[in-house]
Parts: structure tokens; C-alpha cells; sequence
């Protein structure tokens, strides 16, 4: 709607996984070299957790791009399953024949082993990413270790990465799961931008769609970072309707008036204020510590 107004190529705050979108903060940076270095590595898992709408789903992403072109990827993108119907799963994405009317695990097992001997023989390295993996029942994390138990002297063949929720890290510390937690060489918790990043951020997604950084002023960036705390799914959303209603008012710039109104038609006008008021807070609690930190240190000075 508002593209053409704004002189925009693509809708720049689609919640989407674009991973050419992808802003690579530190952070990002660090979680694709975690996941990256992971891979390289003899073990059998990575694991990327955040809470929802930090990137990771974006990160895995821009590790499929990264991957080298003799690997075979199995994706799994709804892991509430039990471990038959996981073995079906990998065995569908790895394209390996079965019968529909199996019910061993066995049968299942032994085909996938089969398959990851045979990559291996064509210099094949075969990678599976289960995203949501904090949906993932201990018996079933349980199968998938089983399944990297098949190796060489030097590697795992089957290498998995597990993306989820914070949840994700509480699950693993189950007793039943300590054997899976030792095996995880990489992992890395995806926190939200921070103020100067989440400027950076939307700067960036409107230049990768040929847009103007400065369409949002400096005191609207402020609010952002203050409603959506830094998680990039939020910011999205809330950009994209700040976009409609400038588009609607036929303004130029995204001012803080028309910001808190479109983040009032998301979260609700109770989530906006109390999220306002907080961060107001922090503001006045960092300005306390400056104002005493100073008055200590002049008084040692006139000491």
C-alpha cells in the first residue's frame, strides 16, 4: 500500500525470514560463527535458543546459504512429534524409500543410518536443522542422539542443530538428556538489539529496499527501541503499521505521534504506556548512578 509512496522496492518489515534482510549485529554475527564452527566440528549437535522474534529462525537461514554445496539439509519446522513419526520425517527430507505402513523404529533407524554411510561414501555431509526444537519430547532427543552415534574416527555422521526457545536450555538439563547436552559442541542465546543497534537495524532493512533511513526520526528510533525492547519480529510489526498510518495521513516522516499510534493498534494502549513508563525508569535509575558516581569522584577530587 504504502511502497510506492515512500519510493520502496519491497516491503522493507515483512516478519518473513528474509535472510537477505538479515541485519548482522554482533550478536547475529557471533550465532551464525557459533552455528558455523559447530558444523566444522566432530560432535554431533549445535544449539541456537532466543526468545521469540529474535532471528534465529532468520540465522538458520543464512546458514543454509553458508553450507557448502556437498551437504544434504533435512529441515524439520514442526518437531512435535513422537520418534516415529521424527524417523518418517528425516526420512521423507533425506528422500529415502520406506513403507508407509511401518511402525519399527528399527526399520526407520536403519534406513537413515543406511543413507548417512552412503552420503558419506559420495563425500556427502548430512545436516538436519529442527527449528521450534524446544517442542522436542525427551524421548525423542533421545532417537536423535542414537542416530549420531554412527561415526568415523575423525566425525559424526549426521550432524543436527537444535533452534529454539529459551525452554530449549531447561529441557537439555533433564538427567534422562545429560548423554545429548555433552554432545552439543556449539551453542550460543540470541539476545535483543540493543538502543543503537535497533537504529542500525531499521536503517538497514529500509536501505535493502531502496528506502530513505532518515523516513523515521531520531526521537520516533528512541520509542522503538523502547516499546519493542530490541526483538526484531516487534520492531517489524510495528514499523510496517507506523508505515500505513503515515501512508493514510499522507506524512513524509514517521514522527513519535504516529509511531505510539501504530504500536497502540498492535500491543494495546496498557502495553505501550507501561512499556514506555519502564523504560522511563531505566533512564532515570542510569541518571541517578552517573549523578552519584560524579559526586563521589569530585568529592575525592576536593578530598
Amino acid at each position: 500500500m504504502y511502497l510506492n509512496y515512500f519510493g520502496l522496492s519491497d516491503n522493507p518489515f515483512s516478519i518473513a525470514p528474509n535472510p537477505d534482510y538479515l541485519y548482522m549485529s554482533p550478536r547475529h554475527k557471533e550465532a551464525l560463527a557459533h552455528l558455523t564452527f559447530g558444523l566444522r566440528e566432530s560432535g554431533g549437535f549445535v544449539m541456537l535458543t532466543g526468545e521469540v522474534g529474535t532471528g534465529k529462525t532468520t540465522v538458520s537461514r543464512k546458514l543454509l546459504q553458508q553450507l557448502p554445496d556437498n551437504t544434504q539439509v533435512a529441515m524439520i519446522l514442526n518437531p512435535a512429534l513422537s520418534a516415529l513419526e521424527l524417523l518418517a520425517t528425516i526420512c521423507d527430507e533425506l528422500a529415502i524409500q520406506y513403507d508407509v505402513n511401518t511402525t519399527s523404529l528399527k526399520g526407520f533407524t536403519d534406513r537413515i543410518l543406511k543413507k548417512l554411510a552412503d552420503n558419506h561414501e559420495l563425500a556427502l555431509n548430512t545436516v538436519l536443522i529442527i527449528d521450534e526444537a524446544q517442542h522436542l519430547m525427551p524421548e525423542v532427543l533421545e532417537q536423535l542422539r542414537l542416530l549420531t552415534n554412527l561415526e568415523t574416527n575423525r566425525e559424526k555422521l549426521l550432524k543436527v542443530v537444535l533452534i529454539g526457545q529459551p525452554e530449549l536450555q531447561q529441557l537439555l538439563k533433564r538427567n534422562e538428556l545429560r548423554q545429548l547436552a555433552q554432545r552439543i559442541t556449539a551453542r550460543y542465546h540470541l539476545l535483543p538489539l540493543t538502543k543503537n543497534e535497533v537504529k542500525l537495524y531499521v536503517a538497514h532493512r529500509l536501505n535493502v529496499a531502496s528506502g530513505d533511513a532518515h523516513i523515521f526520526k531520531a526521537s520516533t528510533l528512541n520509542a522503538v527501541y523502547a516499546i519493542s525492547g530490541g526483538i526484531p519480529r516487534v520492531i517489524n510489526l510495528l514499523c510496517d503499521r507506523a508505515l500505513t498510518l503515515a501512508f493514510t495521513k499522507q506524512d513524509v516522516v514517521i514522527n513519535k505521534t504516529i509511531f505510539l499510534a501504530a504500536a497502540q493498534q498492535i500491543l494495546g494502549a496498557d502495553v505501550v504506556g507501561q512499556r514506555i513508563r519502564s523504560q522511563t525508569k531505566y533512564v532515570l535509575i542510569g541518571a541517578f548512578i552517573i549523578s552519584v558516581t560524579l559526586g563521589y569522584a569530585l568529592g575525592v577530587m576536593n578530598a
